[in-house]
């Protein structure tokens, strides 16, 4: 078992954890507790009853958060020509072609989230294998192979998150910053827990939510009723 520092034991103690809890009031006691000397990231994890091994149970997508994640993304667009241009003049931080493929081969990784036109999808397609394991393929369902590649950067820029069911059937999404108003980190919590609850497939049985905790970087989590995730 991991050891935890004082800080967080003072956190387990400051509530019940067997309690489940409305989503104001769990943001809140994550809010209060997340005491560490930088600003910590808030995350929801939420356990599904679903089966990742069968193609109709998987979910996956981006949204653009409501109140932004509190975090600056270094922003990468594999574009060519008037493409180019236009990833440059709205503000991607790195834009290029088969030079930056060669310099990803050789161990760069200095970006947050890559960006590519249709069209050079044949030459990202040659570092599927490195960018796909650290998430950071371009995929069309996460709006992040586009024509409109401005529109694609104006939304990673402003706090676009992506979620993505794992090999134990969770999804893990940062919802913003402890130094954000409770209210802005619960309007980012309804966006997602509404758009998970939307994506149900048809062959999901039972309860949907199984898990649903939201937490700090360094402190506990709080779990809230996964019968009533939106609180109603």
């Amino acid at each position: 078992m991991p050891k935890h520092g004082k800080k967080y034991l003072d956190a387990v103690k400051s509530f019940d954890n067997t309690n489940l809890f409305e989503p104001k009031e769990a943001l809140a006691l994550v809010k209060a507790n997340a005491k560490a000397k930088f600003d910590e990231t808030i995350e929801l994890s939420v356990r599904l009853s679903l089966d990742p091994r069968q193609a109709d149970q998987q979910i996956r997508g981006a949204v653009v958060l409501p109140n932004g994640t509190g975090v600056s993304r270094k922003v990468l667009v594999f574009a060519k020509g008037e493409k180019a241009k236009e990833a440059e003049e709205a503000g991607a931080d790195y834009v290029g072609a088969e030079e930056l493929v060669t310099k990803i081969q050789g161990g760069w990784f200095d970006f947050d989230v890559a960006i590519a036109t249709p069209d050079m999808m044949g030459v990202v397609g040659k570092i599927g294998r490195i960018l796909g394991p650290k998430g950071l393929m371009p995929n069309p369902k996460t709006g992040t192979v586009s024509m409109d590649v401005a529109r694609a950067i104006a939304d990673v820029k402003a706090g676009k998150v992506e979620y993505r069911l794992d090999k134990a059937a969770n999804i893990h999404v940062r919802l913003g910053k402890a130094s954000f108003d409770v209210d802005k980190l619960l309007e980012n919590y309804l966006t997602i827990i509404e758009i998970l609850l939307k994506a149900r497939p048809a062959s999901a049985k039972g309860q949907y939510m199984k898990n649903v905790t939201v937490s700090s970087t360094m402190g506990p989590g709080v779990k809230i009723n996964p019968l009533k995730p939106t609180g109603k």
